[in-house]
């Protein structure tokens, strides 16, 4: 069904929070490094997108010849070009109208650059931690039988899938309290998530966030699933209820892709922020 799910869609037509970058003085003012203007929208005010070589080996994006800065105020740095083309294209495809909330990879970096809310990596990774005690995929329904076979038929293989890869122990339950995690998978997966760099544990600990589970972004990174896949597990129920009930098609169209966008613009992020070598092209051509 997962299947068909996938095709039948793809018939159809800061992290946290809105970037909203700008160069200084062109745009507005920013009450504090942990307050981002709820601005989402405005006109464009550049022509051109260049990247060009920072300090340290950073990339730096360039509207005309202004530098881009974070809300926080900070001059916008890319640790490699990878990720500096993703987001100078995001720039760039813009039309009259600048969407920021469209610009993830952008607000990505933002998260990254300024750490609105301080934290560390320790802090990261506790955080991402606690969506494994209430994982998407290993709650479970009783009822319908449909719906119970549906789960299992689609859950349990990537279930499966994670435990044998990190040789752990997750389970599921149709408990409103859920599994019992042991604490060596929890350490475990501690020490997994300890591996990844700040940036890649940004763009990481959102794509769990977007899809409420570790198991089906561990199974997206480490490329066991696609976009799709994952997104379409996460709302497995909801897509088994519209399917008998039918839906508002315009409204659930719309999150269907608003979710795939953002988990995709997070799985790159993860990639691209582990890069360490240069992409040999150019962001734009002539």
């Amino acid at each position: 069904m997962l299947r068909n799910l996938v095709r039948f869609h793809n018939c159809l037509g800061h992290a946290f929070s809105p970037p909203t970058v700008c160069p200084r003085g062109q745009m507005f003012k920013l009450l504090s490094v942990k307050s981002y203007s709820i601005i989402t929208e405005r006109k464009k005010f550049y022509e051109d997108v260049s990247i060009s070589h920072g300090e340290g080996g950073m990339f730096e994006i360039n509207l005309d010849r202004r530098k881009l800065k974070t809300p926080g105020g900070k001059l916008f740095t890319a640790p490699n070009e990878a990720l500096a083309i993703a987001v100078a294209n995001e720039w760039d495809t813009q039309k009259d109208i600048l969407k920021f909330y469209s610009m993830h990879m952008t607000t990505l970096c933002n998260t990254a650059l300024d750490n609105p809310t301080f934290r560390s990596k320790d802090q990261m990774i506790t955080a991402a931690l606690k969506y494994l005690e209430t994982d998407t995929i290993c709650y479970r329904v009783e009822e319908p039988p449909s719906l119970v076979e549906l789960q299992n038929n689609e859950w349990d293989p990537v279930l499966n899938w994670i435990e044998d890869r990190y040789n752990v122990v997750i389970g599921s339950s149709t408990s409103i309290l859920g599994p019992e995690i042991p604490q060596a998978t929890m350490d475990t997966f501690r020490q997994h998530l300890g591996s990844y760099n700040f940036w890649s544990l940004t763009g990481l600990e959102y794509v769990i966030t977007q899809l409420k589970s570790v198991v089906l972004a561990f199974a997206l990174i480490d490329k066991h699933i696609t976009v799709e896949q994952a997104v379409l597990l996460s709302r497995l129920e909801e897509e088994f209820q519209i399917g008998h009930w039918g839906n508002v098609e315009w409204a659930h169209d719309v999150d269907l892709y608003e979710l795939r966008s953002r988990t995709a613009a997070g799985a790159l992020f993860v990639h691209f922020s582990s890069e360490s070598s240069t992409v040999k092209r150019k962001l734009m051509q002539d």
